[in-house]
């Protein structure tokens, strides 16, 4: 089970909305297959096991172990489960159920009601930690949210003046984030103020989507990154539900963090990093709403009046030296 979330893993930020998951196939304590789900639309991780093995008469006599359950319905794939049972395998050993309902212990009753013996719960935790994003957006009802801001020595997230707070190596791993997750949110003052791109130009990978909050459309018109086409953008708003050149524009009744959070569950949004500003994260920090916090604090001093950062007065559950800056990150 170990191989099967190292294995896992390495699908981490290509897989979603679907979950990371591993799978090996054992046969008299020796390893005849294995595979992963590399991305979203492709084979699932039992079918790139099963035809990584060499000699199938072997399967019959085999046991597969497997992060998730397997699922039991069509998708974009047929169900992993019907393939196991074709394939006669002897015994699966099952991670974590799955939470998704059109699954949720459907795939283990089906390998049950075709005589293969089935185990559950075999390093549950940990399995279910991988896919916190997919857990968490499939029994909470919301994506799985962090909250993220740079600010100075002094605790200050700008001047009023365009500063430039995190070091290079902090600015990538922020890219790196933003390769890693499904969407990026920022209030109007950082898509008026900033202008920022929200993409991965200092990391390889996708971007996510971006999405800002603009309730009076203050931003429309205007000649801003957001709206250069390069990535799916949604403006969240107070007056219209359409779509204008790409950018889609979503109506929500109120900018609170449920109703907000609500809105994302329905566009199938797993996991979302609030970026800023100050105003809508600490919005969040009040609502007791967020999975994780992911600050960097710079070396930089601004010594006067300036942007106050969130106040949190929690230990981190982890602390990183990025040269430039300290990354600490606090674990709900």
């Amino acid at each position: 089970m170990k191989r099967c979330l190292q294995l896992a893993q390495k699908g981490f930020g290509q897989v979603s909305p679907n979950p990371m998951v591993g799978c090996v196939i054992v046969h008299e304590e020796e390893v005849i297959g294995e595979g992963y789900h590399h991305a979203y639309g492709q084979a699932h991780a039992e079918v790139n096991a099963v035809n990584s093995v060499k000699n199938i008469e072997l399967l019959p006599e085999s046991t597969v172990y497997v992060s998730l359950e397997p699922c039991a319905h069509f998708g974009k794939t047929p169900p992993c489960a019907t393939l196991l049972i074709e394939k006669k395998v002897k015994k699966v050993v099952i991670g974590t159920l799955d939470p998704f309902i059109q699954v949720a212990g459907k795939g283990a009753e089906m390998l049950r009601q075709a005589g293969i013996e089935v185990e559950t719960g075999i390093m549950e935790k940990e399995c279910r930690l991988l896919n916190k994003r997919f857990f968490t957006f499939h029994t909470k009802k919301r994506p799985y949210i962090i909250l993220k801001w740079a600010e100075t020595a002094d605790g200050f997230m700008g001047s009023g003046e365009p500063v430039q707070i995190s070091g290079l190596a902090a600015q990538r791993r922020l890219h790196q984030w933003r390769s890693e997750e499904d969407a990026f949110l920022i209030g109007t003052h950082t898509l008026l103020e900033d202008n920022p791109h929200l993409s991965t130009r200092l990391w390889k990978g996708k971007s996510p989507i971006r999405i800002a909050m603009d309730m009076h459309l203050k931003s429309g018109g205007k000649p801003l990154n957001f709206f250069n086409a390069s990535q799916r953008t949604i403006i969240l708003n107070g007056l219209i539900d359409e779509v204008t050149r790409g950018v889609e524009y979503v109506k929500i009744d109120n900018p609170d963090p449920d109703t907000i959070m609500e809105k994302l569950y329905r566009l199938n949004i797993q996991s979302v990093v609030i970026e800023g500003g100050s105003k809508l994260l600490d919005s969040f920090i009040r609502h007791n709403l967020y999975d994780e916090i992911r600050r960097f604090k710079s070396k930089i001093l601004i010594l006067q009046n300036g942007l106050p950062a969130p106040k949190i007065d929690f230990v981190p559950e982890k602390t990183e030296n990025l040269i430039d800056d300290e990354l600490l990150i606090y674990l709900k």
